[in-house]
């Protein structure tokens, strides 16, 4: 089993910057891919940024790109969303989640095994 703990939530202003952590404990090297997920209120539970490193990819939903990077340090089992420029419409809780396979895409949420509680983030426009 793995367990992810996420924190860095926050209430941000407009334009402003958090980051998020997940940190992943019990079977670490199982972990293939992990990604972040995000739910605004009263909306279902979306994409937000993905990584395979052992692949050397990562992926992004669009309306993060350039905003947001998803990275990784793999001594301190620990994966990162750096978020800049933050908007209003990206409150929502934040979620990590760990595959211990290859995906077939970042963005489907079916194919992960693991996942945080969820962090809360808030931003004020």
């Amino acid at each position: 089993q793995v367990q992810l703990v996420e924190s860095g939530g926050g209430l941000v202003q407009a334009g402003g910057s958090l980051r998020l952590s997940c940190t992943a404990s019990g079977r670490t090297w199982s972990i293939y891919a992990m990604g972040w997920f995000r739910q605004p209120p009263g909306k279902e539970r979306e994409f937000v940024a993905g990584g395979s490193w052992s692949a050397g990819k990562t992926d992004y939903i669009d309306s993060v790109k350039g905003r947001f990077t998803i990275s990784r340090d793999s001594a301190k089992n620990t994966v990162y969303l750096q978020m800049n420029s933050l908007k209003a419409e990206d409150t929502a809780v934040y979620y990590c989640a760990a595959s211990r396979n290859s995906l077939r895409g970042y963005e489907h949420d079916y194919e992960y095994n693991y996942w945080g509680q969820g962090t809360q983030v808030t931003v004020s426009s």
